[in-house]
């Protein structure tokens, strides 16, 4: 099964082609430009490099993976929109993974542990896991200084890098999604051709924008 990979949902713009089989997440190309602030400019390109890379063509996938975050609105829609309008151009299932799940897909504590990314405005994305990387709460978003941590010690994530004094955490790797990651996670469902959820951002905020309410009067 070859998957095309997306990811926007932090700073670290990820595209990325797997072929699937069995257990086994193989990647063959990945693409990854961290701190960019041009995710909508930067993710297609991305995807046509990596699967030129593995020297496949866009007709050649079965299917599509991409992260749903959270992530901040911005960036995170990028992807999404690109991962829809490929599957629906080439009649594709989209399958969505969270993207704090997938970095717990790549982390090895031997322990519980967290996951944070940065929400910016001072706070972060996290989610806890047990030791197998299984998820036990979460994701929320909060001040770094507002989480409790239940005795949990490590953390992987930019967030938890960022963070690292307030939260007094070892650090692990990794700090974003991997292509690997997001695969693993969602491999089960792959391979029993199950039916993908909603693709659906996981934004965990409130939209700053709101209808303006009704024009107020200036005569009586």
């Amino acid at each position: 099964m070859l998957v095309l990979v997306i990811d926007t949902s932090t700073p670290a713009v990820t595209a990325g082609v797997v072929t699937l089989a069995g257990g086994e997440v193989p990647v063959l190309a990945e693409r990854v430009t961290v701190g960019a602030r041009a995710h909508g400019e930067l993710i297609m390109p991305h995807a046509r490099n990596a699967l030129q890379a593995a020297g496949r063509a866009l007709g050649e996938l079965d299917t599509i993976v991409c992260g749903v975050g959270p992530g901040p609105f911005t960036g995170l829609r990028a992807g999404i929109a690109t991962a829809a309008a490929l599957g629906h151009a080439l009649g594709l299932d989209v399958y969505p993974v969270c993207s704090l799940d997938a970095i717990a897909a790549g982390a090895d504590p031997c322990e519980p542990f967290l996951v944070l990314t940065d929400a910016r405005r001072r706070e972060v994305y996290w989610a806890s896991y047990d030791a197998e990387g299984k998820r036990v709460d979460g994701p929320r978003v909060q001040a770094p200084e507002d989480l409790s941590l239940s005795g949990l010690s490590v953390a992987a994530g930019d967030g938890a890098r960022r963070y690292a004094d307030r939260l007094g955490v070892r650090v692990i790797e990794p700090y974003y999604p991997t292509t690997s990651g997001l695969v693993t996670v969602a491999s089960a469902d792959l391979l029993e051709t199950a039916s993908p959820g909603p693709l659906t951002p996981l934004y965990l905020r409130r939209p700053d924008a709101v209808e303006p309410g009704a024009r107020k009067r200036v005569t009586a």
